[in-house]
């Protein structure tokens, strides 16, 4: 046998250098998966096997000081976010671990990648758009690593944290943006603005046969044109699935009631906290990947693969146009304005039977629990024809005013607040009396713990015209912007997502002054001398409601509420509604 030469051995020794681009989960058969400082060196291992088309970016530090990694892949090489906007190249952004238990996502995003900068896998993709994956949203999650983390998942053997280390919930957190990982995030977002933006789960629930859910935004509400284009990319993906032997569903699969498979399904539209609704209410396409949590992980990473892929696949001829009907709807959105934007849906009537692939099972009751308990037999198939709910409609409605004025005091976390979620807005350089709308609240009921780290509050009350000051500093923020809507949520206080709601503004409802009870005797008498009014409607609340008349802290308080030193500012909304530019 000859000897290898110098020129012979030099391509053999850079092969078995090169750093190999394959996953824990692959090495392991998709027993384990990675810690994260594997998933570090795998986004610089991309780049350093190809450096002309590849980036690994670090876009945010977590509170642990953990590095957040992306990798950028582009066929032309526009590996920077602004000169691929100035290129107007469409970007599809794909991320694993929101919940870093549900950890399916990073593998085969890595796989994909692979694939795709191998030429294997959606040929002719990076010609035509530019992809952004995040292997680990949840990054501090994902070290809070156990074998004991996810008890109704099948694998990998051990895995991360369903929250952060400031126990947030992500996907709980695009609106009110709280946590530093989400700051980052959508600074990313702003940053490349993805034409689609894919969000890979797992989910929890009953044993069926179905292995994963692909729910895209919009469809069921939101801009007509984006809806059509949604329903045409959705249906276009399940039926590729389809044909790749998965069983794939267009909707969240939880039962109405839990637990009780002949109780049905229901489609349904959340507040935007949550990242597909958030997104779509940027007027991009956001898809939210649930496989499902009793197949085995190798399934459910194949299964995710083959999810990405089809979206990939449908992009090499679609992104361009996508991004076109994208781009005319935030122009759409300049007349906003004086139009109606839903706040909260209801389903309709409309009822249809799904034909639901499950498993045959049992309800009885449970001697541990006392409740129903169900048991299934994974060994017979059959098929449930259960009641579905396929249409939702508004059912809470507010006709969105010229703007929203801030004023100075919140202007400083507003603002920040506003430009993570890429809205514009003015500062008022001279103060000025205008017609504004403020909202009073009439009643208020806070949560009874803690949600997200937050007091939330639900709040009933009403917007009456008032003239006011608007002080120099204050903002001055339109809502004939791109994503008006989302705006209009965001500063609404009866929405379940606005900044009142979470709880950002729950100090106007604090009463800091008080009179005294023998003050305020004192001050009763002097009112009810000079008034005979006020005497009048004193005397009619005793006499028609009892427990106004037995409540002496309650007498006293109508005379409080009544005297100048009652704060004129308790109760009331800081952001005042405006039909004009001030």
């Amino acid at each position: 046998m000859p000897a290898l030469s110098l020129l012979t051995l030099l391509p053999l020794a850079a092969a078995v250098l090169q750093p190999a681009l394959t996953t824990t989960a692959e090495q392991t058969g998709f027993l384990r998966t990675g810690r994260y400082d594997e998933t570090v060196q795998l986004c610089h291992a991309f780049q350093k096997a190809h450096p002309s088309s590849v980036r690994c970016i670090t876009f945010g530090t977590t509170p642990e000081g953990r590095p957040m990694v992306a990798l950028v892949a582009s066929g032309d090489g526009t590996l920077d976010a602004a000169a691929n906007r100035r290129k107007g190249r469409p970007v599809i952004l794909f991320q694993g671990g929101i919940h870093a238990g549900e950890i399916d996502g990073k593998d085969a995003g890595f796989m994909l990648m692979r694939d795709v900068l191998a030429g294997k896998a959606a040929p002719g993709v990076l010609q035509k758009a530019t992809l952004v994956f995040v292997p680990v949203f949840n990054v501090d999650g994902h070290e809070r690593f156990g074998a004991h983390n996810r008890p109704n998942q099948v694998g990998p053997a051990e895995m991360g944290w369903r929250t952060t280390s400031h126990n947030l919930n992500l996907n709980r957190d695009y609106a009110k943006a709280e946590a530093p990982e989400m700051a980052a995030m959508l600074r990313l977002l702003e940053a490349w603005d993805p034409i689609l933006y894919l969000d890979l789960h797992v989910t929890d629930g009953a044993k069926f046969q179905h292995d994963v859910a692909v729910m895209l935004a919009p469809r069921l509400t939101g801009p007509e044109p984006l809806r059509k284009l949604g329903d045409e990319i959705s249906n276009a993906v399940l039926k590729k699935l389809t044909a790749r032997k998965h069983l794939p569903l267009d909707f969240y699969p939880a039962f109405e009631k839990d637990d009780d498979p002949t109780s049905g399904f229901a489609v349904g539209v959340p507040p935007p906290r949550f990242q597909t609704v958030y997104w779509a209410m940027r007027n991009r396409f956001a898809v939210l990947v649930e496989t499902h949590s009793w197949k085995d992980y190798a399934a459910r990473v194949r299964a995710t693969y083959d999810t990405v892929l089809s979206f990939l696949e449908l992009a090499v001829d679609g992104a361009a146009s996508w991004q076109k009907t994208a781009l005319s709807v935030d122009t759409a959105d300049l007349k906003l304005p004086g139009t109606a934007v839903p706040l909260a849906f209801k389903n309709t009537a409309k009822q249809q039977t799904f034909p639901f692939q499950g498993y045959k099972y049992v309800r009885e009751p449970s001697a541990i629990s006392g409740a129903m308990r169900i048991t299934y037999d994974e060994t017979k198939p059959e098929v449930w024809n259960v009641p579905y709910w396929p249409e939702v409609e508004p059912a809470l409605t507010v006709q969105a005013p010229s703007g929203y004025v801030v004023p100075p005091g919140h202007a400083a976390w507003m603002g920040e607040k506003l430009r993570l979620h890429g809205f514009k807005f003015d500062v008022v350089k001279n103060p000025r009396v205008v017609d504004v709308e403020v909202f009073r609240v009439a009643e208020q009921k806070f949560g009874t713990q803690p949600y997200e780290g937050r007091m939330t509050v639900q709040a009933r009350g009403a917007w009456s015209s008032e003239k006011r000051e608007i002080p120099a500093g204050s903002l001055y923020v339109p809502t004939g912007q791109r994503g008006g809507a989302l705006l209009v949520h965001l500063m609404e206080p009866g929405a379940p997502d606005s900044f009142f709601s979470w709880g950002f503004f729950n100090g106007c409802m604090e009463q800091k002054e008080y009179m005294e009870a023998y003050v305020a005797e004192d001050v009763a008498r002097e009112m009810l001398a000079r008034d005979p009014k006020l005497k009048a409607e004193f005397e009619r609340k005793l006499e028609t409601e009892p427990e106004f008349a037995k409540d002496p802290a309650a007498r006293l308080r109508f005379f409080y509420q009544r005297h100048p030193s009652w704060d004129v500012r308790l109760g009331v909304y800081p952001i005042y509604r405006v039909s004009t530019a001030p």
